[in-house]
């Protein structure tokens, strides 16, 4: 008995605390430079540091770098911190970030965020721990392109194709955790980085259960399984319990993304302005977030999101019309004799698009157009419709920063394979514009052009934009030191102590 109670003991102090989470799709690639999907980016994001970041109150803050300062207005010259070491415990120098820069504008790997890097005229080694960058001219984004994650060039110069490096799914950081454990379909595995530069993490341990199903995901919080997690606006008003409210504390506030309805502008039904015109018209916008959010949401008006520089607060959502939507229709060529049907492919993981699929299926049938809908697993979705551009119409979402950059989704030049323009939006004027506020330092001004360009994408609807869901997240509230802010609750995670 008294060995019994020595082990129990043991294991109290030995154990190292877990923080348990959980992720609804597979990450398809752990390379922070290929990866554009939210799961990766979210595993990633663990695992690699970047020379700068955003700290709590959306302020730009020293990272991988200790300090920089602009040599002239198209020149940045940064310091690197002396104390960095990759988690297999090669010292991190300016090489590094030389190579990463090399690596990302090459043509070894498709990314669209080659375009963040297109001003980039050098990046010089000064020291090993001191770099000079120039750009080609000034760039109201010069400095935020470095918020991209650093990779080690001692392990990925040796590697042949990139894109389909075993480092993709066992990666070597510089962050605040690495991977112990990671496979397709099973839970992902994350250890405390106890070399971090600011400090060890407090909790020694991440466990990403891996619950594609969100009923399952929702039975888990409940069962106090999972330290933090979303919650649905239904969950929250409905389904909820007091004893659930004692256990965790409910952060909210609106997130930064969006979801549309997106047309593949190359289809013939699509070509033609008017019918995306008259589906507009078609849809009830304010339904479909009242439908799903229980007023934990708002209408989404357009591209960029609201309190930036360059939302346009004078271009609105249209009321539903659908005299003006049947009057549209019937001069693009369709009738009840002719009617307009499409295919709408979204991802079966995310309930909430699947639901809005199903009411936007609703809603356009009132106009006489059929709409069939296609599910599928988010990979699937990804690889055989997203990328390869094999759809009609898709719905689907963006994540979007702090700093809005209309290029990689709505300039031309970003219609190509790996760049987000995958529904080959082209417009001269666009194009024109969004060149023209990159060579702006002044936000005031470029917010000016950027309003034009919202209200511009808005008329020619290539999106249908549709909602912007609020972000709802549970927290086990004996995790100490958690706080919200404006990039979310898990700006200080490397602080939270749990008992």
């Amino acid at each position: 008995m008294k060995i019994l109670i020595l082990l129990l003991i043991s294991f109290v102090i030995y154990a190292s605390p877990t923080l348990h989470l959980s992720i609804s799709s597979n990450p398809s690639k752990l390379n922070p430079l290929i990866a554009t999907d939210s799961a990766s980016s979210e595993i990633a994001d663990w695992v690699f540091d970047s020379l700068i970041s955003y700290d709590k109150d959306g302020n730009i803050k020293p990272s991988l770098a200790k300090s920089y300062e602009f040599e002239d207005n198209s020149t940045i010259i940064f310091h690197l911190r002396d104390n960095i070491k990759w988690s297999d415990g090669v010292p991190f120098d300016s090489d590094d970030v030389i190579f990463t820069y090399k690596l990302i504008t090459s043509p070894k790997i498709f990314t669209p965020y080659t375009s963040d890097f297109r001003y980039v005229k050098s990046v010089e080694k000064i020291n090993k721990l001191t770099l000079r960058v120039r750009y080609k001219k000034p760039y109201f984004k010069a400095l935020n392109t470095w918020m991209m994650s650093i990779v080690p060039k001692h392990i990925l110069e040796k590697e042949s194709d990139i894109m389909t490096s075993s480092f993709n799914q066992h990666p070597i950081g510089t962050g605040k955790y690495k991977i112990d454990g990671f496979e397709i379909s099973k839970d992902i595995f994350l250890q405390a980085n106890k070399n971090y530069f600011e400090h060890k993490p407090y909790i020694d341990k991440i466990v990403y259960h891996f619950l594609p199903d969100p009923s399952t995901q929702f039975l888990m919080l409940k069962s106090y399984k999972l330290d933090v997690g979303s919650l649905t606006p239904l969950q929250v008003e409905r389904e909820i319990s007091d004893d659930f409210k004692k256990h965790y504390k409910i952060y909210e506030s609106i997130s930064h993304g969006y979801t549309y309805l997106g047309f593949n502008l190359k289809n013939p039904k699509f070509k033609d302005k008017r019918v995306r015109k008259a589906l507009s018209l078609a849809l009830d916008r304010k339904e479909m977030v009242d439908i799903l959010f229980f007023g934990h949401g708002e209408v989404c008006n357009g591209p960029f999101m609201p309190n930036t520089f360059a939302y346009n607060d004078k271009v609105k959502s249209p009321k539903r019309d659908l005299k003006r939507a049947r009057e549209l229709l019937k001069e693009a060529g369709y009738d009840k004799n002719h009617p307009l049907r499409f295919e709408l492919v979204t991802n079966s993981n995310n309930k909430t698009r699947v639901y809005a699929a199903q009411i936007i299926q609703h809603q356009l049938k009132e106009l006489g157009v059929k709409v069939r809908i296609r599910t599928m697993e988010w990979q699937a979705f990804l690889n055989t419709v997203v990328n390869p551009r094999r759809y009609e119409a898709i719905l689907l979402g963006w994540g979007l920063g702090l700093m809005p950059d209309a290029y990689s989704i709505w300039h031309s030049e970003s219609d190509k394979k790996g760049g987000f323009n995958f529904i080959h939006y082209k417009n001269s004027e666009v194009d024109k514009l969004i060149k023209e506020a990159e060579g702006i330092t002044d936000l005031k001004k470029v917010g000016k052009i950027y309003k034009k360009i919202f209200a511009l994408i808005v008329n020619d609807n290539p999106y249908l934009f549709l909602y912007i869901p609020n972000s709802i997240t549970a927290v086990n509230k004996d995790i100490k030191n958690v706080s919200d802010s404006i990039i979310g609750i898990m700006h200080n995670e490397i602080d939270w102590i749990k008992p």
